[in-house]
This record gives structure tokens, C-alpha cells and sequence, in this order.
């Protein structure tokens, strides 16, 4: 069977490197639903802005696709706004494609499915590994708006859906909030080329806990998987790399990476944000020294986010048992999945 995706947020992190990976393989027609164009070739676009119903009615007339793939979100200012306005973008999307023959629908979160939204964040602690079958948390969090509307359009129109659950991602994005592989890829550039030490920007327990990311690779794997299987139908899934590391065991790695020497951690986080609060013109001078493409620095690297994730004060990492009893065995080294993002950011001449 010819299968049509239909990719929600088609130009973030995941959604890219979703459309990827499925046009490497056989018998997938990709269509992306995004404000913007995708710049992937085979990827046709459908342009609209997500939280206006009567947009996305309109850029979806005539679309058929027999898989969605919804990555998309956007960040509000309460989490009572990312509630309504996140979980109208899924609203939307299904509302749209109602009577036309939709197969499966995949949803991505993430792990504030466990660790809570950005004003409770990691408050509580969860009991580790994250298992799916925990309960939800006591208050809003936008994730659990998105999965109910997919459970009432499953519900109404009769597709099968699955739930994916990432923890950080690690992957090739420019201009994305989440991409910590880009953050972190600008930051040591800048130590490299003013000698500023290269230090751990987070807490003392994410510096000392085990913790685990999740490669966007990896992640696109698991999605048409879960959509291919029908083993796999109706559940939700964690999806990380499958490895177990401590940041004070990576962070000598990245840096080795740019041929820089990592710093002692001062047993107190020092967040991005403020260590690079004067970094913007710094910036724009390595851009024209090194002749890298002409991106400001908010633009590839989102500082506010990985010092989110690098600043927790529990430990967090997932476990995978339910994909794996299910024959997804798919493994992905962390350190590669760093080196490998850092390769093409390189290449492509955003990082020197």
C-alpha cells in the first residue's frame, strides 16, 4: 500500500528529520503542514498557521494522507495558554482531515510528560526509570490536552494513533527551540575562539545523575514504526537512545570534539543564558571571519531551553522496555549522536 504522510511541523527538529527518513524509503508520499516552506526536496508543502481552524481547513482541501505525524507546538506564555492553543493545533489538524480515510496518527511530546510543564518544571520526582503506565501529574500541561484530542478523534473517525515521548533532543535543526546538539555546537565555538572555559552550564545532580537524550534519528525510526506495526497501535512510547550516561563523563567528549579542554564544574550550575549574555556580537564576528552562513545567534541556539534541561534538580531518565518487547531494538550511541549533528552543522557551514 502507498503510504501518504502528512507531517505537522514538517520544518522543527523532528518533523525534518521525519520527512528524512521516510523519503529514504520505499513507498512513502511526504507532505509537510507548517507555516513555512520545507526546505527538503520531496516534501510538498501545505502553508497555514496551525491555531486558525479555517487556515488549516483551507491548506488541507484536497490532502489525503493515509499517516499523520503531528510534531508540532508552540510556546505560550502560561501553561494554561499552551493548553489551549497546543492542543487546538492537533484540534485543528484532525477536525480537518475528518472522513478521509486516515489510518494512523502519531503524536510527539516529550518527557514533561513525567517531569511537568515549564512553570512546575521538575518539581516532583517521578520515580525512575519513567515507565509509560505512570499517571499523569496532578495540574495543566499541554501534553495531556494533544493526546486527549487524539483520543477523541480516534475515537470518532476510527484510526489507530501511538504517543511518542522523546527526552532532549540530539540532532541537525536550525532555528529550534529544542535543539541542544546546535546550542551547545555555538557554545564551544565561542569558548574556542575567545578562550572562555568550556563549563558545564547546569545543576550539580544533572552533572552527577544518570540521564539519557534521544537522537531526532532515531526518533523518525520509531515513529514509522509504531505507525507500520500493528502490535504497536494504541500506546504510548518513551524513545531514547537506549544508553545511560552522566553529563561529567560527556562533557569532556564534546569538548575534545572542538579541541578545547573542559573546564572543572564549580558544584553550581552557570546557565547559558547568562553566560552569553554579551555573545551576540561575538557571534556576528566568527559569522563573517569563518564565513558561516548569516544566522544571528538566536537563531541557532536556544540557550533558555538547554538550560532547562541541563538545570534539573532530579534525575531523569526513561525506559524503553515496551518498545523493546515489541521488536523495536533500535540502539544509538549519545556521543555519535553529538559528533554526528556537529558533522553537518559544519558542513553546512552554521558552526565553525
Amino acid at each position: 500500500m502507498n503510504k501518504h504522510a502528512l507531517i505537522v511541523g514538517a520544518t522543527g527538529i523532528t518533523g525534518s528529520n521525519l520527512a528524512e527518513h521516510l523519503l529514504s524509503k520505499n513507498g512513502w508520499t511526504i507532505s509537510g503542514l507548517s507555516r513555512s516552506q520545507s526546505p527538503i526536496p520531496g516534501v510538498e508543502t501545505f502553508r497555514c498557521d496551525l491555531v486558525d481552524a479555517r487556515s488549516v481547513q483551507i491548506a488541507l482541501a484536497d490532502a489525503k494522507p493515509t499517516h499523520v505525524f503531528i510534531t508540532a507546538w508552540s510556546r505560550q506564555e502560561t501553561e494554561a495558554k499552551n493548553c489551549e492553543v497546543n492542543g487546538a493545533i492537533v484540534r485543528n489538524v484532525l477536525d480537518a482531515l475528518k472522513g478521509r480515510g486516515v489510518k494512523h496518527v502519531a503524536l510527539t511530546t516529550g518527557t514533561k510528560h513525567y517531569l511537568g510543564p515549564f512553570e512546575s518544571y521538575a518539581k516532583t520526582q517521578p520515580e525512575t526509570p519513567f515507565r509509560e503506565e505512570q499517571k499523569r501529574l496532578p495540574g495543566e500541561n499541554f501534553y495531556y490536552v494533544q493526546e486527549d484530542e487524539v483520543f477523541a478523534a480516534a475515537a470518532r473517525d476510527g484510526f489507530t494513533w501511538s504517543v511518542h515521548r522523546p527526552h532532549t533532543l540530539i540532532g541537525y535543526a536550525v532555528g529550534n527551540a529544542m535543539n541542544m546538539a546546535a546550542t551547545l555546537g555555538v557554545y564551544a565555538s565561542i569558548c574556542k575562539e575567545t578562550g572562555r572555559p568550556f563549563v558545564f552550564p547546569g545543576s550539580p545532580q544533572q552533572w552527577q545523575a544518570a540521564t539519557d537524550v534521544t537522537d531526532t534519528r532515531l526518533l523518525a525510526r520509531h515513529l514509522e514504526w509504531a505507525s507500520t506495526t500493528d502490535t504497536a497501535a494504541n500506546l504510548a512510547f518513551n524513545v531514547v537512545n537506549g544508553e545511560v550516561f552522566r553529563w561529567k563523563w560527556l562533557w569532556p567528549r564534546l569538548a575534545s570534539y572542538f579541541g578545547i579542554e573542559a573546564a572543572a564544574y564549580p558544584g553550581e550550575p552557570n546557565p547559558l543564558e547568562s553566560q552569553m549574555d554579551d555573545a551576540a556580537p561575538i557571534w556576528d564576528g566568527m559569522v563573517k571571519k569563518y564565513g558561516l552562513q548569516p544566522n544571528a545567534l538566536s537563531r541557532v541556539a536556544s540557550f533558555w531551553h538547554s538550560d532547562a534541561d541541563l538545570g534539573r534538580q532530579v534525575e531523569t531518565f526513561n525506559d524503553m522496555g515496551r518498545s523493546r518487547k515489541l521488536c523495536f531494538l533500535d540502539y544509538q550511541d549519545t556521543t555519535q549522536s553529538f559528533t554526528d549533528a556537529f558533522d553537518r552543522l559544519r558542513a553546512d557551514r552554521i558552526v565553525p
